[in-house]
């Protein structure tokens, strides 16, 4: 696996060694101990996975303290534009936002690490996503930044994803104050 650092401290977009022959092709997709070796620790206690139809926004996600959640994401069928935003009001990055291009053709994957806010677009129809979460769900925790906040300036490529009702409400970055 290639770990590479992206210009916001704590992402990582992980690259999967694919092994190809004519059965098909094989690959770890996650190695504890090269994990650590590359800086990540996170120890992870929940596989969550969904389905969603072409055009489906889901995000800006993410779980307040003490329930944060760092996460391992991945698409195993499809693609996605998928959006990690940092909140950690002490971050020299705070506000700033990266984005990548996730498939089951490229075969990478990111780690978002606790203090941020996390969505994707569904780019196809029926894409799979899976992700590993540090934390347990807790619907209490769980709070929502709006995808097209006009601070963020985030390019999702669509002006009008299929969201939601959480999403379709959900709060501005300036209205935002950071638990992180």
């Amino acid at each position: 696996m290639r770990f590479l650092k992206t210009d916001i401290e704590g992402l990582v977009v992980v690259e999967p060694v694919v092994f190809t022959d004519e059965r098909g092709h094989f690959f770890e997709s996650y190695n504890e101990q090269l994990f650590e070796k590359n800086g990540i620790s996170t120890k992870f206690v929940q596989d969550n996975q969904s389905v969603s139809h072409k055009n489906v926004l889901r995000g800006l996600h993410f779980q307040k303290p003490p329930y944060a959640q760092a996460k391992l994401v991945r698409v195993l069928s499809g693609s996605v534009l998928d959006v990690a935003v940092d909140i950690r009001k002490d971050s020299k990055t705070y506000g700033q936002h990266y984005s990548i291009l996730l498939s089951d053709n490229n075969g990478k994957m990111f780690y978002v690490p606790e203090g941020f806010a996390h969505g994707f677009l569904a780019l196809e129809e029926n894409t799979v996503f899976s992700y590993k979460c540090s934390n347990f769900y807790e619907k209490n925790a769980e709070d929502c930044l709006s995808w097209k906040d006009n601070e963020l300036d985030i390019d999702w490529g669509i002006d009008a994803p299929v969201i939601s009702n959480k999403d379709n409400i959900a709060i501005s970055f300036n209205q935002f104050k950071s638990p992180f």
